[in-house]
């Protein structure tokens, strides 16, 4: 699957601005289809919904730590889903922590990004994911 400016994006993060500014950055980069939650308990009612629809998410940008459900366990969610196994996955968080990008990697992220970051690094990412 390659990079569609229509692909359905969900966006994942506790922080309402810092939600907004990923899709302003998603936006800028061209994405015009962003959908958001609050929590990856939120999330993963919607990705599950979804799924039962002709049109399921294609991409998820999730913020590593939220209080109900960390990304970390989104992303385990997702990948113990057989339909959305290799569904692209971006982690972001704050901690740099190389042990987080193990957890991370072993989990099957896709790709991963720190706090703070550039579209032009969110775009780096996403083509490295897309390619």
């Amino acid at each position: 699957m390659g990079i569609k400016a229509n692909m359905k994006i969900l966006v994942i993060d506790d922080m309402a601005t810092m939600r907004k500014i990923i899709k302003n950055m998603l936006t800028q980069i061209g994405f015009t289809n962003i959908s958001e939650a609050d929590d990856g308990a939120t999330a993963w009612p919607m990705i599950q919904d979804a799924l039962g629809t002709d049109a399921p998410y294609e991409f998820i940008v999730s913020d590593w730590n939220m209080p109900q459900m960390s990304g970390l366990d989104l992303l385990k969610h997702v990948r113990d889903t057989e339909e959305l196994k290799k569904l692209p996955f971006l982690m972001i968080t704050a901690e740099a922590e190389q042990g987080n990008v193990v957890i991370a990697v072993k989990a099957g992220v896709s790709n991963f990004i720190v706090k703070p970051f550039s579209a032009a690094v969110l775009k780096d990412k996403i083509e490295k994911i897309f390619n």
